[in-house]
């Protein structure tokens, strides 16, 4: 197998297309999830994002990178709105429906309805759940990092309620995401599901 060697001027002169989906590739798969919001006239949005991460158990943060807002993004100013938002799992039946959330829709198109998922509303928190996700949780934004570098933002979130299907769950708390068909992503548009080759001891010197 020969090694090829891709130097950074040479990725910097891609066209812009490929440079994305090179470098999204880089750090390899990721995680699919869709984040639930709505705004102040009750609109609903529904994105799809891979750039959720895990920032703390306790307390129990997570991270969400959202691109630059030199277009609009609804999700990102509905968050700012309302300070809340819901994030649920991809899985193999919604990863085709999950990936349509992605296009351009005007504000006023609901993506649930744009792309064949259902709103769903729990413990009378304000915005929509995914009904088909299997995994999901409500948030609340605590910060947003405003990153220079490249004009993103990092959304810093609390998480408040977790609902899953009592069997995923395991006596010493790990979460059994596998059995819940929740999907991967790489680059910006290849899903995968996954295999586990085992779970191993905490380690020790």
């Amino acid at each position: 197998m020969s090694l090829k060697v891709i130097r950074q001027q040479e990725f910097k002169n891609f066209e812009t297309r490929k440079r994305a989906r090179f470098i999204n590739s880089l750090s390899g798969f990721k995680s699919a999830n869709l984040i639930g919001t709505i705004d102040d006239k009750k609109n609903t949005n529904l994105s799809i994002v891979s750039s959720a991460f895990h920032l703390g158990a306790d307390p129990a943060l997570m991270g969400i990178i959202i691109r630059p807002d030199i277009s609009p993004r609804h999700t990102l100013n509905n968050i700012r709105s309302n300070k809340i938002c819901t994030l649920n799992h991809v899985n193999r039946d919604i990863y085709q429906k999950a990936h349509q959330t992605s296009a351009r829709y005007d504000k006023e198109i609901s993506e649930f309805f744009a792309c064949g998922l259902s709103e769903e509303y729990l413990n009378s928190f304000p915005a929509p759940f995914v009904k088909e996700s299997l995994i999901k949780m409500s948030m609340e934004l605590l910060e947003e990092k405003f990153i220079e570098l490249n004009g993103t933002h990092m959304l810093i979130l609390a998480i408040k309620d977790v609902y899953l299907p009592e069997e995923y769950l395991k006596d010493d708390g790990y979460i059994d995401i596998e059995k819940a068909q929740t999907i991967c992503v790489s680059g910006l548009d290849s899903y995968h599901s996954t295999n586990q080759l085992e779970r191993l001891p905490y380690a020790k010197p």
